[in-house]
């Protein structure tokens, strides 16, 4: 069993362009609709995948409604230097890194609001 999070988002491709950025995730697919505009991405997160999806004009992301909506648990071999990246990336922290009872981690938030956290594991 795996569970795929499916996140929607008011630009997809910006949001792809950051997560690649920021957060080391690579793009494997990208659909668009007649006017070229993606409406649907899927991003490989190490053996995981995070899909991503335009559900219409009407959508309000987290950072336009104003809080969190879910988020996301990442394990990665290197904590301290995924940190590094997303900060000089200019992802807003939400949690600094420190040694948590469950593991060094930190959280950060994505310019569409999205809220991810990160733990030292093997990615």
């Amino acid at each position: 069993m795996s569970v795929v999070p499916y996140l929607l988002c008011s630009d997809i491709d910006a949001e792809v362009e950051w997560l690649t950025k920021a957060f080391g995730f690579t793009l494997r697919h990208r659909s668009e609709n007649d006017e070229g505009r993606a409406v649907h991405a899927e991003l490989a997160a190490g053996e995981g995948t995070v899909m991503l999806g335009y559900p219409g004009e009407d959508f309000r992301n987290p950072a336009a409604i104003g809080h969190p909506t879910q988020m996301q648990l990442v394990t990665v071999g290197d904590v301290d230097a995924h940190y590094e990246t997303a900060v000089a990336a200019g992802a807003r922290v939400v949690a600094e890194l420190t040694d948590r009872d469950y593991g060094r981690s930190y959280g950060a938030a994505d310019p569409e609001g999205h809220q991810w956290y990160f733990v030292a594991g093997t990615s």
